[in-house]
């Protein structure tokens, strides 16, 4: 087997909630092969560059892999798997080798801390549009004070 047809791992990124694991392969791929195992995700597909991508995960806990899903988005897949006990809480890890993969990385849009609620998250958000509390009250508004003439 040459160099160029070896599977390379897709690009991984992930996070979680109490009962959920959030998997997004950034790969357009039409037709992935996804399993699920109560301990591994497995994943191979063809890309579109003609690449063969392939990762087993090994899961630091277990998951159900019947109430586990899939959805191709086209630009991505996105994985959202059930953990098994929902009690234990966060997983420290992803993985249960617990090393830093290359391929994987914290989807920081969809983490969420553990102590942190739904509600919580609403009301830290900063209104950007109204430029509240950012000293940004009307950007397009400009004083004669501000301009400086130069000779």
């Amino acid at each position: 087997m040459g160099l160029d047809t070896m599977p390379v791992p897709p690009s991984v990124a992930w996070a979680q909630t109490d009962c959920s694991i959030y998997l997004t392969f950034n790969l357009e791929c039409e037709k992935p092969d996804i399993r699920f195992e109560p301990k591994s995700v497995l994943f191979k597909g063809l890309a579109q560059d003609q690449k063969v991508y392939e990762v087993d995960i090994p899961l630091y806990e277990e998951i159900l892999p019947e109430k586990s899903t899939q959805v191709n988005k086209g630009r991505v897949i996105e994985v959202v798997l059930a953990k098994k006990n929902i009690n234990d809480g966060f997983w420290p890890f992803l993985t249960s080798d617990k090393m830093k993969h290359h391929w994987l990385k914290i989807d920081f849009d969809r983490w969420r801390d553990e102590d942190e609620s739904d509600e919580d998250l609403l009301s830290d958000q900063i209104d950007f549009d109204s430029g509240d509390g950012m000293g940004m009250d009307d950007t397009n508004d400009t004083d004669e004070d501000d301009i400086v003439e130069t000779k």
